[in-house]
Order: structure tokens, then C-alpha cells, then sequence
């Protein structure tokens, strides 16, 4: 249910359960993370993650949630690979993201979204505690309170909104989605591959 795709040097990991709103099962979250270390080990040029649907992910898939995968390590792992990767990473939101499925987008470089998009991570609501490396990135994108809102009020941010918090970097067309993503990541992958590296860890530490 994860369909990867190779074009000079971008790699397109697709999510495509969108009968169950792209909800993640523990096979869909390995083979994710697996994706995103093998990018590292093969020399991608740039990671995009997106979906097929009206939702790019729901989070975990309901049924394994409640036996274990809410606070499985598969998913740290994931958002860790998408992290450590020295290339451009973007996650191109077809639809709204929520819950755990909120890590990976966060630990991309650029998240892009159609304009029907909303962003939610209801923990509070659920009794489960955010994945420790979601806060820290989500504060960074747009401070403290604004966290606050999503994580502890359990706020539903659109797409605009979300742009004017910083959480979101641009709101473009759902037909145009993957052409924006490719076209943001077309210097970078121009770019000598240790160039681009030192770029990034230059704005990410």
C-alpha cells in the first residue's frame, strides 16, 4: 500500500490505502521508514511523500492502534530516516494529515498543501502522547502556544491557517501537487549531492 517511484534522482513514496483514509498499518509504517533509510544508502536526490485520496493520512490505522501501534517505535524510526536524510524532503499533503501520520511531515524539509487540506494531532483527546521528536519540530515551525493549540486544545487548522503559522509552506492546486513538489526540489537535485548536503545541515543543524 506504499507505491514507490524513481525519476532522475526524486523518489516518490505514494500512500494508497485511501479507502481507509490512508490510515497507516505497521507494515505501511516499515515499509516507509525502509524507503527513507534506502534513500540515504542509494543517493536520491529527493524524497516526496504524498498520497492518493482526499486524505493523505489519517494516522494509524484504528484496529492496530488500539493493539500497540499508537506507540510503537516504527514510527520515531520513520520521522528519524525522513530527519537524517541529506537531500531535499517534502511532503505534498493531498489531503488532511493527522495524528501520528503528522511526524513524517514534519521531519520533511517543506510541506506543501492542497488548499482543502486541515492539520490535527488529537492525543489529548486520545490519551496518547505525541512521538518525542513531533514536538520539538513542531515548536520550531511554530512556537510554543500555537503547539499548544494543535497538541493540547486539539485544534483543527485549515490549510491558510496553517500557512500563516508556518506549518504549511504553500497551498497550491490538488492537479498540480507533485509538479510543485518536483519543482521545489529542482536546484537541489541540479546540485552536486555534497552541496546540497551542506546547504541543508546548514539551515537544520
Amino acid at each position: 500500500m506504499i507505491e514507490l517511484s524513481i525519476d532522475a534522482g526524486v523518489w516518490t513514496a505514494t500512500i494508497k490505502r485511501p479507502d481507509k483514509a490512508n490510515s497507516l498499518t505497521s507494515v505501511m509504517l516499515h515499509d516507509l521508514a525502509g524507503i527513507a533509510e534506502r534513500a540515504a544508502l542509494e543517493g536520491a536526490r529527493a524524497l516526496v511523500i504524498t498520497g492518493v485520496g482526499r486524505v493523505f493520512s489519517a494516522g494509524a490505522d484504528l484496529e492496530e492502534a488500539h493493539a500497540g501501534l499508537a506507540t510503537s517505535p516504527v514510527w520515531e524510526r520513520l520521522s528519524g530516516a525522513i530527519a537524517a536524510l541529506p537531500c531535499m524532503t517534502i511532503a505534498a499533503l493531498n489531503g488532511t494529515v493527522a495524528g501520528g501520520a503528522m511526524g513524517m511531515a514534519l521531519a520533511c524539509d517543506l510541506r506543501i498543501a492542497v488548499a482543502g487540506a486541515r492539520v490535527f494531532y488529537p492525543v489529548m483527546r486520545l490519551g496518547f502522547l505525541p512521538q518525542p521528536s513531533d514536538v520539538p519540530r513542531l515548536v520550531r515551525l511554530v512556537g510554543p502556544a500555537r503547539a499548544s493549540m494543535i497538541l493540547m486544545a486539539g485544534a483543527k487548522i485549515d490549510a491558510a491557517e496553517a500557512q500563516a503559522w508556518g506549518l504549511i509552506d504553500r497551498v497550491v492546486a490538488a492537479e498540480g501537487l507533485l509538479e510543485v513538489a518536483r519543482g521545489l526540489a529542482a536546484d537541489s537535485v541540479a546540485a552536486r549531492a555534497d552541496h546540497a548536503a551542506a546547504i541543508k545541515r546548514m539551515v537544520w543543524g
